[in-house]
């Protein structure tokens, strides 16, 4: 992909924050690249070369800038909007899935081999999956050697690289310096063992209210829940469970994540900020939306709505189709009886990966057990959905089809093959579909037009109530339809 010289040179003059994460500046005579927003003195044109990713920098030969952090940026929105195969490959590599699978398994996902894969990866960000894997791998280093007093050579395995020679080459390879004098730079607190404190980048703004405020009303025991301006909930990650504490701040949002593996550090902190849309573009979305006289208002006094998205694709697919036809408080309700059934089943008792001895206490602040995994909601008896057959049955093949890789909800799925394949389900329409696809695999632009909610909120904003109508009007607000909505159903 070709970056515009004169746009990208004039977000660096004007230390544009909402170029942060879109593309990387490299100054040739200083041998670093920066974020756009840097507060350094803007180089000279000559000097400059602009790369779409932290890996294409590194690649090029420079190394990370100490002031603004370049590799801690905000990620791209064009990734994390895409549904083409570079963008699904991005969110995969955030996950962490080359660091587990190496780049066959990241091909395997994507359905291509891995000479293609390299190609075109290559061709729009400059860099390889392994190039990409492996400044990623940097990062979670960096913020390791910073946060935890965890030794150098646990954290060498813990963020992924094959060996301690390895680690220490990349680091200071991108850093310039060696992990033990980043360490002797910022000297670590010795604290609670397992517990990472981060900032969360985000373009500004963020309307945090709305997002604690459509959490907080569908929070489940034991799951999570929303406690004054902190959210909190379990992770069942790849090799352990979680919790994470998120605490929305004036320019990021602060996380505390309690880890029984420090392995998985990458794939947390990709699904908190998957959960808070953080990584999306804000202005763009707003334009679009504000560009309708009856979003304009809405659009002004509550700037940078996001969508609240998921860190499970399965849990996220449960709850549409509990939540089909139902009231809020009702899905919610019937939601707190299937986790309780799982709980009464062994449930959590031991690494919340399924039954292991007694069921533990009703969960508290700090007892949050999960949300159950495909496997675990399959064998679960009739009396614990408390729903009709029907859609007991819908659950359960739901359920069914995911346990066996039928069917794949997380971000980096196919989102035409994955609603495809939801529909295929008995009991699963459109709704529930369009439902999944904009929470769970992060589409942005779905519309549901039949929603009651959306067709109040529309009546509420002066606009057609029918469904066709409203269908018809929303075309403008194409590729932020999800936005939109999110915005309808404030208004209900």
């Amino acid at each position: 992909m070709e970056l515009d010289f004169e746009r990208c040179y004039r977000a660096v003059d004007s230390r544009d924050q909402r170029f942060d994460g879109c593309f990387y500046t490299a100054v040739r005579t200083t041998g670093i690249y920066c974020r756009p927003s840097c507060p350094a003195v803007t180089p000279k044109r000559e000097n400059v070369t602009f790369y779409m990713s932290a890996a294409a920098a590194q690649r090029g030969g420079f190394r990370a800038c100490r002031r603004c952090r370049p590799d801690a940026a905000p990620g791209s929105p064009e990734w994390d909007a895409r549904a083409d195969t570079v963008g699904r490959a991005m969110r995969l590599i955030g996950d962490g899935v080359v660091d587990r699978e190496g780049v066959t398994g990241l091909a395997a996902r994507l359905g291509y081999t891995e000479r293609h894969l390299n190609r075109m990866l290559t061709a729009e960000l400059g860099a390889g999956p392994l190039a990409l894997a492996r400044a990623q791998r940097a990062q979670t280093a960096r913020i390791l050697v910073e946060t935890t007093d965890l030794g150098l050579a646990e954290i060498a395995f813990a963020a992924g690289f094959g060996s301690v020679r390895q680690f220490n080459d990349t680091m200071l390879e991108v850093y310039a310096q060696s992990p033990s004098r980043l360490r002797e730079r910022r000297p670590v607190a010795r604290g609670e063992a397992g517990v990472i404190n981060l900032r969360l980048a985000y373009r500004a703004p963020l309307h945090a209210s709305s997002l604690l405020e459509f959490l907080a009303a569908r929070t489940l025991p034991g799951v999570d829940e929303v406690d004054g301006t902190t959210y909190r909930r379990s992770l069942i990650l790849p090799h352990g469970t979680a919790s994470v504490a998120l605490r929305p701040g004036e320019r990021w949002v602060a996380a505390t994540l309690r880890l029984s593996d420090v392995r998985d550090l990458a794939p947390a902190v990709a699904r908190c900020r998957r959960l808070f849309d953080l990584d999306a573009d804000p202005d763009a979305v707003d334009a679009t939306l504000g560009a309708d006289p009856a979003l304009t208002d809405r659009v002004r006094a509550e700037p940078g709505v996001r969508v609240p998205r998921a860190v499970d694709g399965f849990e996220m697919a449960v709850r549409a189709v509990v939540g089909q036809q139902v009231s809020v408080p009702g899905a919610r309700a019937t939601l707190g009886r299937i986790v309780r059934g799982a709980v009464d089943r062994g449930f959590g008792a031991g690494d919340g990966l399924g039954p292991s001895g007694p069921a533990p206490a009703p969960a508290t602040t700090n007892q949050l057990t999960g949300f159950p995994p495909a496997e675990i909601i399959a064998e679960l008896p009739d009396s614990a959905f408390g729903m009709p057959a029907a859609r007991r049955a819908t659950i359960r093949a739901l359920a069914g089809t995911v346990a066996d890789g039928k069917l794949n909800l997380e971000p980096g799925a196919d989102r035409d093959d994955t609603i495809a394949r939801l529909l295929e389900i008995p009991g699963i329409g459109p709704w529930t579909a369009g439902y999944v696809a904009m929470r769970a695999i992060g589409d942005p632009d779905v519309f549901l037009a039949t929603d009651l909610a959306a067709r109040r909120g529309a009546a509420v904003l002066g606009l057609p109530d029918a469904a066709k109508a409203l269908a018809v009007h929303a075309e403008r607000w194409r590729p932020w339809r999800s936005y939109a909505l999110i915005r309808l159903w404030r208004a209900a």
